[in-house]
């Protein structure tokens, strides 16, 4: 059964996760409300998987509060794990058992027995497109039917709220867009999602909001196409092997932009009508002028330099 639009599925006050002197996640404060796709980006550290983990009753908060389906995260794990699908980023499929087996087997962890398991793994076999597959052994699957028995594993019970931590990753297009098909499809049938990716453009096709982190902080939380128009503009140009004339070009102008080591990005309501200027002062082939996106938001907001593991 589907829940009212205006139910709250998670909320978060004050959240925060401590280890030793390390703030994973630092007074974060969101909420879910049902039938929302929402998803949380960051660089690797930011506090993403902690956040998860909390969320799906596999860590227990060091602060604040955490409600999940109306529940205390802290007193009530078993009836939130009950009522919740996860799929993590790893897959932990049973190699010895079949892939039908792998979900009847998964479903007894919710008293799924019987004819019901039977009927449930036909229905989710069908639903991911694996029913061909469903006498098959793990080993015999492709990465991307993998990750889609992985989700089929998570929807056994009925999930009120389905939690899906990078669940594409390594996967080719082809695979990915499968994935992203089944994903709506639960979208338009009300199951509540929340997700993380390293995609961007996973993330703005499929969430209807984001919530970025770094840090263990929120750094910032709104729909894709408003954090695009808000935080970049309509368009930006990329100057490559930008030296100190390009800057200069910018800063004269009082153009927002960003300088790497290599290429300048100029972005803003100005973008575009500077394009033609910009190629004059640094020549076509060293120019492009591009649509803005939400990777450029995802780098302005949490920088460029590479993060550790």
């Amino acid at each position: 059964m589907t829940q009212p639009a205006h139910d709250k599925i998670i909320s978060a006050r004050g959240l925060r996760k401590t280890y030793g002197g390390l703030k994973a996640v630092d007074g974060i404060d969101f909420a879910v409300q049902a039938q929302e796709c929402i998803g949380i980006l960051g660089p690797n550290g930011a506090g993403k998987t902690t956040t998860i983990k909390m969320l799906s009753c596999f860590l227990e908060p060091s602060g604040g509060i955490l409600e999940v389906l109306g529940r205390d995260a802290s007193a009530a794990p078993r009836f939130i794990k009950r009522h919740i699908g996860v799929c993590p980023q790893e897959d932990n499929l049973d190699p010895d058992l079949s892939v039908a087996e792998n979900l009847r087997v998964f479903a007894r962890y919710f008293d799924i027995v019987g004819g019901e398991a039977r009927g449930r793994a036909e229905e989710l076999l069908h639903f991911m497109g694996l029913h061909a597959k469903r006498a098959a052994r793990i080993d015999e699957l492709s990465g991307g039917m993998k990750r889609r028995l992985m989700i089929a594993r998570s929807l056994i019970n009925r999930p009120r709220l389905l939690i899906l931590d990078e669940p594409t990753t390594g996967l080719d297009p082809q695979s990915r867009h499968q994935i992203w098909e089944r994903l709506h499809r639960l979208k338009s049938e009300g199951t509540t999602i929340l997700l993380t990716t390293h995609y961007m453009d996973e993330a703005a096709h499929l969430c209807g909001r984001l919530i970025i982190m770094d840090h263990g902080k929120v750094v910032v939380e709104g729909a894709p196409k408003d954090l695009v128009r808000e935080h970049i503009g309509a368009s930006v140009i990329e100057v490559s092997a930008a030296g100190d004339g390009a800057r200069r070009f910018a800063e004269e102008k009082g153009l927002l932009h960003e300088k790497t080591s290599t290429h300048l990005y100029i972005h803003g309501a100005e973008a575009a009508s500077l394009w033609p200027e910009a190629v004059r002062q640094f020549g076509e082939e060293r120019c492009i002028l591009r649509m803005a996106n939400l990777e450029d938001v995802f780098l302005k907001l949490t920088g460029r330099a590479l993060r550790d593991e």
